[in-house]
């Protein structure tokens, strides 16, 4: 079974019932500094942590005096508009004190669906990992509408943890754990402490959403553990109101963990891989090199670019010899491809007129 000790990257999902208490409508400071020294313990072991977090209507309907019904699309987006500010300043003035910078991260189900955006808000994370930044990320509400809304943040939180590359997804909810039933209603609900497989009996036994504040239920919960085990990444369903709530599953606190038999990296290239290429570029033989020690394409390397491809899309890499070394996604159009192809790096601005990545395939989106 996983534990949280063993994270290398974490991906922890907050809901708007833990952060903005739901009679009162004020923000839980106490609950959120006990959560930032959590964040700083579990960061100071070297763990990446990413947190998706909620909260940002129900700050915003607060601020704003609105009342506590549903509110109309125009009446939500400028909530969350307001409530965004105060989101993001209470998380960066509580991590600060522990010298752990944030950065606020706005996406929609478009930059998921979209494999040009993904691959954008991919290099973003990393870059702030790399930075040693602890990312901040909340669906953007103030222009989501239906079509192109996760509708839910634990989905989002799930689609987080596939972009980034998370080994582990903590949903800090108000239960402590899947039930074979809702616990409040059948007093024999028993709790799974793992589930290796999502069958057609535990969906059934999944409910609807029964905070006033969390649109979250266990169906959207069973659908992330769905996308994050696919992906290789591990995902555990924990009781959040109390403070220090990731001590507390450290400690051994009720949970149910999902279990994946992939670990992240494989199942990402496993879904490269399987992806048809869009066209092909063929490398000269430092670069096959190269590609064999692990390292990234470079512009400089690459001969030939064949198809119309677009950025994101899958190519296939061949070596001189025209034989397949694997295939990857590439982060230019075949047009700006055949223009910087034998350059280095540093003369892409020049060749194009614009700033591009420094690679052509980076070697995290790249099956050989």
């Amino acid at each position: 079974m996983a534990t949280l000790s063993a994270a290398t990257r974490l991906v922890v999902k907050i809901g708007s019932a833990l952060l903005v208490d739901k009679r009162t409508g004020a923000f839980r400071g106490e609950w959120l500094r006990a959560m930032a020294a959590d964040i700083a313990r579990v960061r100071a072991r070297g763990t990446d942590v990413i947190l998706v977090s909620s909260g940002s209507i129900a700050l915003g309907r607060g601020l704003l005096n609105l009342p506590a019904v549903t509110l109309p699309l125009e009446q939500s987006q400028a909530a969350a508009a307001v409530g965004q500010i105060r989101l993001a300043r209470e998380w960066e003035e509580a991590l600060a004190p522990h010298g752990v910078t944030t950065a606020q991260v706005l996406v929609t189900l478009e930059d998921s669906a979209d494999r040009r955006r993904y691959l954008n808000q991919r290099a973003t994370m990393e870059t702030l990992l790399g930075f040693g930044v602890v990312p901040i990320v909340n669906e953007n509400d103030t222009i989501a509408t239906d079509e192109i809304r996760y509708g839910d943040n634990d989905r989002l939180a799930a689609q987080v943890a596939v972009t980034v590359g998370a080994d582990q997804l903590i949903l800090l909810s108000d239960v402590d754990g899947f039930y074979s039933a809702n616990p409040a209603q059948d007093p024999g609900a028993h709790r799974y402490d793992v589930i290796e497989e999502i069958t057609p009996e535990i969906e059934a036994m999944a409910g609807d959403a029964g905070s006033g504040l969390s649109k979250g239920g266990m169906k959207t919960k069973l659908l992330a553990a769905k996308t994050a085990t696919a992906a290789g990444c591990a995902m555990a369903i924990t009781e959040g109101s109390v403070l220090h709530p990731l001590s507390a599953l450290e400690a051994g606190a009720n949970a149910t963990w999902f279990t994946s038999r992939l670990d992240p990296h494989a199942a990402r290239k496993r879904w490269i891989a399987a992806m048809k290429p869009c066209g092909e570029v063929t490398v000269d033989a430092g670069a096959a090199r190269a590609l064999a020690q692990g390292r990234s394409l470079l512009p400089v390397g690459v001969t030939g670019a064949v198809g119309d491809f677009g950025r994101g899309d899958p190519v296939a890499i061949r070596d001189p010899r025209g034989a397949t070394l694997g295939q990857g996604l590439t982060r230019y159009t075949a047009a700006e491809a055949r223009q910087i192809l034998g350059h280095h790096s540093s003369e892409i601005e020049a060749v194009l007129g614009y700033p591009g990545r420094a690679v052509l395939v980076h070697r995290d989106d790249m099956a050989l």
